[in-house]
């Protein structure tokens, strides 16, 4: 009776540990199933956060570039009026180049080629002979302007200008002056500004230097 208690005991401990094994061995396996899933999980962390970055990376440097250009307007006796695109820091001789350069009519006095420009600036290239009504017309003033010169100088009368007025142009010194009051006194006033070549010493090209400068 004594021996048949104790195999049964022993049947049951071989059983009981068999059981044992197997739930010890699945719980391993579950285990080691979710730690398998919960990684990738906590890997896509660091991947959304560089995809962010890399995001603010690129909008940073199309902000950087968009400020890294100016849009002018340029008008006037050029070849090719029009709106360009420029790097910023360019200055009035670049957009006239962009424009493909001086028309054959140009005054080239009227700009200050060595003007830096600003985003929106409008630069305008007055025509020989030109007035200052139809420079100022066509270029209002502001201060992003590079415009024509004469259109912010007023021009000098010469059948009105004193002489400290006429010294004033460009080129004209006391004696020229005196010769300008003589000439429109004799002839009853200057016609037109192109008299101006029938006083001596005032050849073609002074003409074409105090032209801008004057008007009757």
């Amino acid at each position: 009776m004594i021996k048949e208690w104790l195999e049964k005991i022993k049947e049951n401990k071989l059983v009981l540990g068999l059981v044992l094994s197997i739930v010890l061995l699945a719980s391993l396996l579950a285990l080691n199933l979710v730690q398998k899933k919960s990684k990738p999980a906590h890997s896509d962390f660091p991947q959304v956060a560089k995809s962010a970055q890399s995001l603010k990376s690129g909008q940073a440097s199309s902000s950087s570039d968009k400020s890294a250009t100016i849009v002018v307007d340029v008008k006037g006796a050029v070849k090719k009026e029009g709106v360009y695109e420029l790097p910023a820091g360019s200055r009035v001789t670049d957009a006239i180049q962009k424009a493909g350069g001086f028309a054959d009519n140009a005054n080239k006095n009227s700009v200050n080629l060595a003007q830096k420009l600003q985003d929106e600036a409008v630069v305008y290239v007055a025509a020989q002979g030109e007035s200052t009504q139809e420079v100022a017309g066509s270029s209002p003033a502001s201060d992003n302007q590079a415009g024509s010169a004469s259109s912010s100088q007023a021009k000098v009368n010469l059948n009105s200008a004193s002489k400290e007025e006429l010294q004033t142009i460009s080129g004209i010194g006391e004696k020229r002056a005196q010769d300008i009051i003589d000439y429109r006194q004799e002839h009853g006033g200057f016609k037109s500004v192109e008299e101006l070549k029938n006083i001596s010493g005032i050849g073609e090209k002074t003409y074409e230097k105090i032209a801008p400068e004057v008007t009757v």
